[in-house]
Order: C-alpha cells, then structure tokens, then sequence
C-alpha cells in the first residue's frame, strides 16, 4: 500500500514490474514508448521523450533492463494528489546509474502513470 505521507519511501513492491518494464522500454530506445505499449502509462510527447533521449546520450552510457539492486535507492513520496517516484536506472556499465527516471503514480495499485523525465538530480 502506497503511503500518504510527507516522507520518501522505497517503491512499493506492486509497482516495480511497471518500472522495469518503462526501463525495458527506455533501455530499447523506445523513448516514446510507442513500440513496447506499458499499461496504464500515459504517451510520452516528442519533446519528453527527446529529452530523455539527449540525457541518456550525455550520460555516456547505455541503459539496460532495471538490476534488482535499483530498488535499493529508488523512492516515492506523496505529492498531494499523485505520488512521485524517482527510479535509479541501470547501465551495461552500472547496475545502479546516476540517471534516474522521475515519473508521477496517480492511482495507488500505478494504473495510472507519466513520465515526467530522465536526468541526473
């Protein structure tokens, strides 16, 4: 159960297949996640999804599929209204990158989700 609270929490466990799938998608280049369709994740315009395109190039690595020890520095927090998550991505390179996917959780069982970015905080 997603907590409504002011303090960061780990990503609940009901929720972390969605994001390896979204970092699946990312990871294949699909920035717009028009070819790998995740359920209940909103489009991502052209704009969001080349600047996450430009953020992963700068970060000078790949992305691959999510390491289990991502969980480990991924958070939540509740936002008034939605939930924002903040994943740490993998690379080849690192298990757990600097890059991290910031998305927003409208509906607690994450039916309902946008990506909102992918940068280094």
């Amino acid at each position: 159960m997603a907590l409504m609270d002011d303090a960061e929490h780990p990503v609940p466990e009901l929720w972390r297949a969605k994001f390896a799938e979204i970092a699946a998608a990312l990871a294949a280049g699909d920035f717009q996640l028009c070819k790998s369709r995740v359920e209940g994740v909103e489009p991502v315009d052209r704009e969001t999804a080349e600047h996450i395109s430009a953020n992963v190039a700068a970060y000078g690595d790949r992305l691959a599929p999510l390491d289990e020890a991502t969980w480990h520095r991924s958070i939540y927090r509740w936002a008034g209204g939605y939930w924002e998550v903040l994943v740490d991505l993998s690379t080849v390179s690192e298990p757990v990158s600097d890059l991290t996917l910031h998305a927003d959780v409208c509906e607690a069982d994450c039916s309902r989700l946008k990506i909102k970015s992918v940068h280094v905080p």
